[in-house]
């Protein structure tokens, strides 16, 4: 593991503890087409609803002359922040299916849109929701997934004749370095796993002087 990504098989990967989660590394595309009508999918990594918005409006602009663009996202490592839009179409059509190859692919910090240029043919509602979920399916299965973990960070304060043990706790448990200060009083931030954040901080509790103070 390095900066909170676990070296894994893309598409191998699956959630076998409460502190990892899936994502794509950059933007992916996948087209599908029905009676003359294209669907471009997009998927994007994002991780703010900012990013979103900026996507959105980049995409919107670029596709003006499409029938629709619709979206949907997920966000957050316990995924319970997303939202799904039709944009125009059939109520449960587009964005839904889309966000239902979010999920069933298990991934989150992800935005996917699906712009559609209608070549003339009704497609009917079921004909909608099978061409926007292959539309989806297609980017996720052009991205790389990754598995990373959810992280939290400490900073430990100590006086300097300290140092060497806090070093070798960190040498020890290996976190990541965040930002140090040395002078008569220290301080260091670190960053670790969740699932190894206790023993990490009760080993850094134990040393002389030293103070925590959380910080996620």
């Amino acid at each position: 593991m390095r900066d909170g990504i676990l070296s894994i098989k893309p598409y191998l990967c699956t959630m076998t503890a409460e502190d990892t989660y899936k994502t794509i590394v950059e933007p992916s595309e996948g087209i599908y087409t029905e009676k003359r009508s294209k669907f471009i999918a997009i998927a994007l990594p994002v991780r703010t609803i900012d990013e979103i918005k900026t996507h959105l409006e980049t995409y919107q602009k670029k596709y003006y002359d499409a029938r629709h663009v619709c979206y949907a996202y997920m966000l957050g490592a316990m995924r319970k922040d997303f939202r799904a839009n039709d944009n125009g179409e059939p109520s449960g059509t587009a964005g839904k299916p889309i966000l239902g190859q979010i999920n069933s692919n298990e991934l989150t910090d992800i935005l996917i849109i699906v712009v559609r240029y209608f070549g003339g043919i009704k497609l009917g509602t079921s004909g909608l929701i099978v061409a926007y979920k292959a539309a989806a399916a297609e980017a996720i299965a052009a991205a790389t997934i990754i598995e990373k973990t959810v992280d939290e960070e400490v900073t430990v304060m100590f006086e300097y004749p300290f140092m060497n043990d806090i070093m070798r706790i960190v040498k020890e448990e290996e976190p990541e370095i965040i930002s140090q200060i040395y002078d008569m009083d220290c301080s260091m931030t670190l960053r670790i796993r969740s699932s190894m954040m206790s023993k990490l901080r009760a080993r850094l509790e134990k040393v002389e002087t030293a103070r925590i103070m959380d910080k996620k």
